[in-house]
């Protein structure tokens, strides 16, 4: 007899639990680190590019202000390729007119800057104790120092944290919502929390690399968020009469004239079940095999296994049920009244109801 959903979502709401408390704590953990981006570091980088750019040029000797620019000559004794970076960087080594060693790193590479060249004259720009640009002749490079734009990085990762912290701690209400309603391993209000805040995290993302400034970036992110939360609460009337009902998945049985092999797993208190992988379904037979050409190690399951229904998965399922990317159907069965799942993708569910034979009358 097949539980009725109501206590279907009893047995679930203990295994749920789990995932609620991991939820709000990834969304407690990520909300603060948003903060700490988005109210300190971001504002302190932006400040710092706002000084730069406005900082006039040293005219005491020596430049005794680290506020200024202080620009001195440097000869370029030898450059290094930077490795374990994505983008292509190196290394400049320099000597600069009073004897200082020292050296700075520029975004590019030396094939597209032939003037950075081994005994190169090149004048170099300090601001707060650290080279901010490099003067090659008329060609002017910024360093890896460099403040300006330095802003957008800890606000991009701020608002990405600060989304998937709220599309956390929304995923968590939802799932507490919904423990007491279904016991869907992945109900469709958490679905639908997933999808918005993918949306929503992608789009302020790329905001924070387009915005002319913090608070046009904040402004533009906060008006996706209305626009998602709209669309959001328009699908949720439709996805919820969708969901109705005893979550039984309507199927029809595939026509086998020969054998197919595909994902699957047989699960239950039966000598046939196991963790082997694949399925091999043809005319009239069922069986599991751990090789993926379904050629060898098979274990065939007997003519008395039965389907009931096929459903999605539950969170009261037992422990290794596979989840194929979000892809899973469960066939319950069962074999002499033992209850039996075999689960699979839902694209080959069909293959295991032909191999099955008919459901059982009402």
């Amino acid at each position: 007899m097949t539980p009725t959903p109501s206590r279907e979502a009893a047995q679930a709401a203990p295994a749920r639990r789990g995932r609620i408390r991991a939820c709000l704590a990834a969304g407690i953990l990520f909300s603060l680190v948003a903060a700490w981006l988005l109210l300190l570091t971001t504002p302190e980088a932006r400040d710092d590019e706002r000084a730069f750019t406005t900082a006039p040029a040293c005219t005491a000797p020596g430049g005794g202000d680290a506020d200024c620019l202080r620009t001195v000559t440097a000869v370029l004794d030898r450059t290094e390729k930077e490795t374990g970076r994505k983008t292509p960087s190196y290394w400049l080594y320099l000597t600069e007119a009073d004897g200082t060693s020292t050296r700075t790193r520029i975004e590019s590479s030396p094939e597209r800057l032939p003037a950075a060249r081994p005994g190169a004259n090149i004048e170099v720009t300090y601001w707060q104790d650290q080279i901010r640009y490099v003067d090659f002749g008329p060609d002017r490079r910024p360093t890896n120092a460099d403040p300006r734009e330095s802003f957008r990085m800890p606000l991009a990762i701020g608002l990405l944290l600060g989304v998937l912290g709220a599309m956390f701690l929304t995923g968590a209400a939802a799932t507490a919502w919904s423990s007491r309603r279904s016991p869907r391993a992945f109900p469709w209000q958490v679905a639908l929390t997933v999808t918005g805040g993918t949306f929503l995290t992608l789009f302020a993302a790329m905001a924070a690399w387009t915005g002319d400034n913090i608070g046009d970036t904040l402004q533009l992110t906060g008006v996706a968020g209305v626009v998602v939360l709209a669309l959001c609460a328009l699908a949720a009337p439709f996805l919820h009469r969708r969901h109705r009902g005893d979550d039984t998945i309507a199927l029809e049985p595939s026509v086998l004239t020969e054998e197919a092999c595909f994902p699957g797993l047989i699960m239950g208190e039966v000598p046939y079940a196991g963790h082997a992988g694949y399925l091999v379904a043809g005319p009239g037979a069922l069986a599991t095999t751990p090789d993926p050409t379904g050629a060898f190690h098979r274990k065939a399951a007997p003519r008395t296994l039965t389907p009931l229904r096929v459903r999605p998965p539950y969170l009261t399922d037992p422990t290794g049920r596979p989840d194929y990317d979000g892809r899973a159907v469960v066939v319950e069965c069962e074999d002499n009244g033992i209850p039996v799942l075999v689960i699979t993708r839902k694209k080959d569910a069909p293959a295991v109801l032909g191999a099955l034979g008919p459901f059982p009358a009402e």
